[in-house]
C-alpha cells in the first residue's frame, strides 16, 4: 500500500503557559492510497483541527505530517499553499460557494483557480460528470440561494471531486443530506477511492459513514483510538 497521509506524533496547542489548551496530544495516523478513514469525536475534540493540519491550513505545535513524498510541516508558507492547491481537495461544512455563480460555475471556478492548466473541454466534462453523479444536472444553472441546503452541500462535494486530486478532506460532508442521499454520496466516495486511488479523510458525526470506510478512529483526550469497522453497506438503489 502507498501511504498518502502520515501523521506522526502531532501536537496542537492554542495559547501559552498555564492558559494553553492542548487539543492534540501526539496523534499518529496513516492513510493509504484508495482508503477511506473516518474521524469521530464530540464537538471540540479536535477533529477539524486535525483535518486542517493534514490539509496544510495550519501548522502543528509538535510532530510532523507527510503527504505523499512531501513533508508539509517543513515547507514554507508559499510552498505549502502551492502544494495544497495541487494535491488536496476540501469539502467544508459551510459549503463556501460563490453566491453569484451557478452550481456549474462554482465547480468551474474551482478548476480554474486550482488547476489552471486544465482546458475548457476537460473542465466542462468534469462539471457535467460530477453534477450528474450528485444528481444535480437539472440544477446546473441555479444559483446557491435557489438550491436547498442539501443541494448546496452536493455542489460543494462535486466541486471537490472534480479536482481529481490524491487526497480529499471532508468535514461533515453528509450533514445536510437525507439518509438515502448520504449513502449514495458515500458509495460514490468509495467507488472513486477504488477506481482512482483517492484517499478520503472524513470528519463526521453521521453513523452512515461507518459502513463505507476502511478505518474508523475516535478522537478522545487529544489522541486517536481505533474502532472496529462494521460491515459495509451496499450502494442504495
Amino acid at each position: 500500500m502507498t501511504p498518502i497521509v502520515c501523521v506522526e506524533g502531532v501536537q496542537r496547542s492554542f495559547g501559552t503557559g498555564d492558559s494553553a489548551v492542548h487539543v492534540l496530544r501526539g496523534v499518529d495516523l496513516t492513510v493509504n492510497q484508495g482508503e477511506l478513514v473516518a474521524l469521530y469525536g464530540p464537538s471540540g475534540s479536535g477533529k477539524t483541527t486535525l483535518l486542517n493540519l493534514i490539509g496544510a491550513l495550519d501548522q502543528p505545535t509538535g510532530g510532523g505530517i507527510t503527504i505523499g513524498n512531501h513533508h508539509i510541516t517543513a515547507l514554507s508558507d508559499a510552498r505549502r499553499a502551492k502544494f495544497r492547491r495541487q494535491n488536496i481537495a476540501f469539502i467544508f461544512q459551510n459549503y463556501t460557494l460563490m453566491p453569484t455563480y451557478t452550481a456549474a460555475e462554482n465547480i468551474d471556478l474551482g478548476l480554474r483557480l486550482l488547476l489552471p492548466r486544465v482546458g475548457l473541454r476537460e473542465r466542462r466534462r468534469r462539471m457535467s460528470t460530477t453534477l450528474e453523479a450528485m444528481g444535480l444536472s437539472a440544477w446546473a444553472d441555479h444559483l446557491p440561494d435557489q438550491l436547498s441546503g442539501g443541494q448546496r452541500q452536493r455542489v460543494a462535494i462535486a466541486r471537490a471531486l472534480a479536482l481529481q486530486v490524491p487526497l480529499v478532506l471532508a468535514d461533515e460532508p453528509t450533514s445536510g443530506l437525507d439518509t438515502k442521499t448520504a449513502r449514495r454520496v458515500l458509495a460514490l466516495f468509495r467507488g472513486i477511492a477504488q477506481s482512482q486511488g483517492t484517499a478520503f479523510v472524513i470528519v463526521s458525526h453521521d453513523p452512515n459513514v461507518e459502513g463505507f470506510v476502511h478505518y474508523i478512529y475516535d478522537l478522545h483526550l487529544g489522541q486517536l483510538q481505533h474502532r472496529t469497522v462494521p460491515q459495509h453497506h451496499e450502494e442504495p438503489q
